[in-house]
This record gives structure tokens, sequence and C-alpha cells, in this order.
């Protein structure tokens, strides 16, 4: 939960590198992407990890191997993006398993998170 809340803030984190990489087509819709390695300080699902933005730069996708579950490649799609304090954080999300392209499976979530209220202190 803590990478989906600070993203894109703790991409600036000491050590952790970031690449952008080539653009993605997704139905349509061209995105930035980010190739991230985290430290071993910074627990997350696995240390190398890819973030899409869109044209307005905002996150739409998150992809990561789930170490925790061998290593199963999934996409975080994030979407009902609202403004709380300021701040613009996507308030749904849903993670699905991905083919060897990078393709999600439509019919396997396999995590829906759905946010109703963020305080920012």
């Amino acid at each position: 939960m803590w990478t989906y809340l600070t993203t894109p803030f703790l991409l600036k984190l000491p050590n952790v590198q970031t690449e952008e990489i080539e653009p993605w087509d997704e139905q349509g819709h061209v995105w930035r992407r980010l190739k991230v390695t985290f430290p071993p300080e910074i627990a997350t699902h696995s240390t190398e990890q890819v973030f899409y933005f869109d044209n307005e730069g905002l996150v739409r996708r998150h992809d990561y191997n789930v170490d925790v579950l061998g290593g199963a490649p999934s996409a975080n799609y994030a979407s009902e993006h609202k403004k709380f304090s300021g701040l613009v954080i996507p308030t749904r999300r849903r993670v699905y398993r991905c083919r060897p392209d990078g393709q999600p499976i439509p019919d396997s979530v396999i995590v829906a998170i759905d946010f109703h209220e963020i305080k920012v202190d």
C-alpha cells in the first residue's frame, strides 16, 4: 500500500534508480515508462518495477513481479484519480496477472483496492 500511495514521490528517495524506457501503447494510448530499481532498504513487491505515465503525468499502470508469489508478473492499473489536499491520487487499483508479452489477463484480477477517503497531513 505504501508504494501505491507514495508514487511518484518515492522515486526521488536516495538510492532509487530510474531510467526512462521505450513508450507503451495501451489500447491506443501511448504511455511513457520508467524502469525503477529499488534498494534493499525499501520494502516493495520486487527490486525492479516499471511505472507507466499518461500525457498528464498521472500514474496509469505499475508492473512488478510478486516475489512472495514466486515472481508472478503483474500489472497494477491505477484509475479514478481524485484530488486530496491538492494531491492527485488514483483511488482505484486493479492488479492482473500478465502474459509473457506484458499484456494483462483480463479475467485474472488478483487484487482489487478502492480508496474512498485519503487524509493528507
